[in-house]
This record gives structure tokens, sequence and C-alpha cells, in this order.
């Protein structure tokens, strides 16, 4: 970890000169947003950058704040991009880390601008946040493990080049594109690679818990959404890392997970004690489908996965399995082992001449036959309940809004499951182990209508109707009705199986007002 980058120097200097810019000296709260959202990232507590907390952290509204009736943060988070956009078009257009704030979220990105090429475009933007340059030796790893490693020098990486600012180099840059991307026959082809090995581990024997790669990325540690640690790409053999520009990936909370992959033929052989794991594997389609460089879509990237020799997926279509581009798509797998070698071996194979990929690599300590259970609250934060139990923040949804409730709640010893609440037209989708079937257990609590509260009237004030994977789970579902106002409801269903796709997909759909959750649980029932 080099000093400028560990210790956030270039990143803490950048703001500095933006804070110190005519612009943001005439608009105080978009600096005092600016510099709030940014030492919360320094801090590594982006999973804190939520709209509650900008509210009565750096806006000064009170405690009670309702996201549902005070737009105070959009509306500043608006003036703040508007600021940064005129900055960097301006005074800052000539630095080499800028700043952003990316719609749909509020945590910041840092990235690096190159310049204008020799071509006359513009090198593409990349993340320098705890970034850290490729080691210059690296080992090389031969196709039989295990094996002493000899050592090569690694070849620069490759930057990808993308728009033109203007309108000529553009249709260069198109064109260039196309030939480099079509070939005889119409067909997909992409540049032959030298295969690249991997850094060692930095630890000499397998590690003890979770592991969590970030593929294609040379950031040293990147702390997510939610508190986890994801390391930069490792144990890695062949293929090349690409990137590409900052973007909204739906149904995730971390889009920086995304940005980066490795892609080609490529194989990863992970260090592993004995034991079982669950292996989630993340993808989101970035160059084929609408709106993406390639155009596109279903059909476009098809491919095949194997895990110790073995097929783990046949064929694999991102787009048509997350049901669009750029949205995440979380592949989850239970009972995996580490060969006899003490490695997890995951290759990665060309179909029909697609390119094969992968986001982003988490493998997790879990049971014989099930996969850990999935606990989610409504809320921006984690929660661990009395007896132990995880509970993260909110994650996996579609849509809805996101508001913190902090009136006491009757008929349960865990208020704070009941306390944050989503809201509206929206949906959950969450990635479980095929073949599996498990328990749900959805939480309510109204807290709006009933006698003395905001809404006013009790049954039928709020109805709505929740399906699961197409099919009604509670039809006119009223939860005033069945509790009352402010009192703990728990729906549970059991034996629910995931659709083809490995998700459970549950959408919440208003007949009268707007449909509400404050907690979902999701456990499989071979858990014990």
């Amino acid at each position: 970890m080099t000093p400028e980058t560990g210790d956030f120097q270039v990143e803490r200097s950048e703001l500095e000169a933006v804070l110190s810019s005519e612009a943001f000296v005439r608009s105080p709260t978009v600096a005092h947003m600016l510099h709030y959202i940014c030492e919360r990232h320094f801090a590594g507590l982006s999973h804190e950058v939520k709209e509650y907390n900008i509210a009565v952290e750096a806006l000064g509204r009170p405690t009670s704040f309702d996201q549902a009736q005070d737009s105070i943060v959009r509306v500043e988070a608006h003036r703040l991009r508007k600021r940064l956009r005129e900055y960097y078009h301006g005074p800052g257009s000539q630095h080499t880390v800028q700043i952003t704030v990316p719609a749909g979220n509020y945590v910041p990105l840092f990235v690096r601008h190159h310049g204008v090429s020799e071509a006359g475009s513009i090198a593409e933007p990349v993340a320098v946040t705890s970034e850290i340059p490729q080691p210059v030796e690296t080992p090389a790893i031969s196709q039989e493990l295990p094996v002493e490693a000899a050592r090569t020098k690694a070849p620069p990486r490759p930057r990808v080049r993308l728009r033109s600012r203007v309108g000529i180099a553009a249709s260069i840059l198109a064109l260039a594109i196309a030939a480099h991307f079509w070939g005889r026959n119409g067909l997909l082809k992409w540049p032959s690679v030298a295969a690249k090995a991997s850094a060692l581990p930095t630890f000499a024997s397998a590690p003890d818990s979770e592991i969590r790669i970030l593929a294609g990325s040379t950031t040293e540690r990147f702390v997510d959404h939610y508190g986890n640690t994801w390391l930069g790409d490792r144990f890695f053999q062949g293929g090349e890392a690409r990137s590409v520009p900052a973007r909204v990936i739906d149904y995730s909370q971390d889009p920086a997970l995304y940005l980066h992959s490795r892609q080609g033929t490529f194989s990863y052989h992970i260090p592993l004690k004995q034991g079982v794991y669950e292996l989630r594997l993340h993808f989101a389609e970035t160059v084929f489908g609408e709106n993406n460089i390639a155009g596109g879509g279903e059909t476009s990237r098809v491919f095949q996965i194997r895990t110790n020799g073995a097929v783990l997926i046949g064929t694999l279509d991102v787009t048509s399995d997350a049901g669009g581009s750029n949205t995440a798509d979380i592949k989850v797998f239970r009972d995996i082992q580490p060969a006899a070698d003490g490695m997890l071996h995951l290759e990665f194979l060309h179909g029909n001449n697609e390119v094969p990929f992968v986001n982003a690599i988490e493998i997790l300590p879990s049971k014989p036959g099930a996969i850990r259970p999935v606990r989610i609250l409504a809320r921006d934060g984690a929660h661990t309940d009395q007896s132990s139990r995880p509970w993260s923040a909110d994650r996996y949804f579609h849509n809805g809004v996101l508001v913190q409730r902090h009136e006491p709640v009757a008929n349960t010893e865990e208020e704070t499951l009941y306390q944050g609440e989503r809201f509206g037209n929206f949906s959950y989708v969450i990635p479980v182990a095929l073949n599996g079937r498990y328990t749900v257990t959805m939480k309510f609590c109204e807290a709006w209508f009933g006698d003395g509260r905001t809404g006013g009237r009790g049954v039928g004030g709020r109805v709505f109707d929740i399906s699961y994977n197409g099919r009604i789970l509670l039809a006119n579902f009223d939860v005033f009705r069945e509790a009352g106002s402010l009192h703990a409801l728990d729906k549970t269903f059991k034996g629910l199986a995931p659709n083809t796709q490995g998700k459970l997909i549950f959408t919440f759909t208003p007949t009268h007002n707007y449909a509400m959750i404050n907690a979902i649980e999701v456990v499989d029932e071979a858990w014990k």
C-alpha cells in the first residue's frame, strides 16, 4: 500500500481543492455535504453514507427526519453533482484525480483521468481509492498444481480507451471497436492475450474464514456497503483485467463490485482449508446489452464454469439470467470443498466464441447441504439480534423508499427488526442455491395508519399483495387488520423453491396506498 493511496493523500488533496473553489465556497451546504460523504468514505464507513445519516449528521435535520416527506438530501445531492460537473468542466478540468457522486447513491468515487491520447480520445477513468500498482514480479502457475512458482516479469496492465471528446474521434473509436470485436463471418472475436498469473497470497497458509476477491481490480482493499472487506485480484491464471466507467448497477448497493472484471479463458486456484463452503459468483453484463458499448443482449455472451474439474454451470448467459444488462447477478452454490491439493479450482471456459468473465468471488464457511441464512433489515445499518443472529442492511431490492421509524413496537423483544421500513411498489430478488427449499419469514409493523397516527384510518388504510416467483403469497394483505398499529406481525412461508435462475423473487404490489415491509429472513431448510 503506497502512502499516496493508502492514506488517501491524493483524494484528500483533491477534496481540499474542490472545497476551496469559488463555486463551493459560495455553496456552504453543498460543500458540507461533500466533505461529510468523503470523510465517511476515507474512514471506511461508506455503508453509513445514506440519506438519513446525511440529513441528520451533515445537514442538521432532527433525528425524526422522514425522507418520504423531506427531500432535502436528494435536492442537495442534485446541486452537488451539478457543482462537480461545472468544476471539472472549468477550473478542475486538468486535475488528474476527480470526484464524482454517481446517481443512485451518495458514496463518492475518485477517478483518475489520464488526459487526451495521441489519437484524441480520453483514456478510461479508473478508480484510484486504495489502488496499488501491479506487482513487478509475479509467480507463474502451471496448469498442473501444485508446482514451484517460477518468477516472470509481469506485463504492464492495459488501459482501455473510451469516448472521444469530438465527434470525429468518436466515429474512429466506434469503427475500431467494431473491427476489434467483429471477425470473419460476423462472429465475435477477442484479442488473444498472454496468460498472466496473480501474485501469491499475502498469507502463508489457507485463510481461516471468508474470502472476497474483486476480479480484475488492483485495489488493495475495498469495504462494501455492508462492511465486508474485499481484496484485489489474486490467485488467477490467464485472462485479462477489464474496467468500465462508473454506472448504476440494478439490485446492488455496491456498483464498484461490478466495474472491474477478469475475462478471457482463465482460472482461479484459491487455497482453502478443508471444510464446506458456500460459493457466490458475482456478475453484471456491462459490455453487451442495452446502453452498453457492444450492443446486443441475450446470447451475446454464453460461457461455462467448472469447479475442481466438474461442471458448475453448463451455460451461463448473464444478461438473460439477470433479466437485463447492468444488473447484478449473483450465483450461489452449496457444498463447495477444496480439491485434494488444498485448492479450489474455478475454470471459466469459452462457449461458441463468447468470452467468459467474472466480477467478484465470495467463499464463505457454511454447513453441509445448506447455504447460510439471509437476513435483511429495511434500514441502512446492520444489526445483531438477541440470539446473536446477524441482520444485514437493506439489499437485493428494486424501487420503493426506505424510512426509519422510532416509536416503540409491541408484541416483540426485537424492536429494531420492525423500525426500518421499505414502502412503495417494490420487489426483492434474493439469490439462493438451486435445488433447495427455503423457509421465509416476513416481518411487518404498521406505523403510519391507526388512531393517533399520521395516516389516520386503520383497517383498509393500507392494502397490498405479496407474490413469490409470480404466485400470490398474500392477497389483499392489511397489516393493521391483523395486528393493529405499532404491533409486530410475522408471516412465515415454508418450502419455497427458487426459480430456474436460483432466485426468490418477492413482489409487493399496492392495492390501496403503498405496500411495506420491515424485514425478511430466508433460511435453507437443510440448515441445522
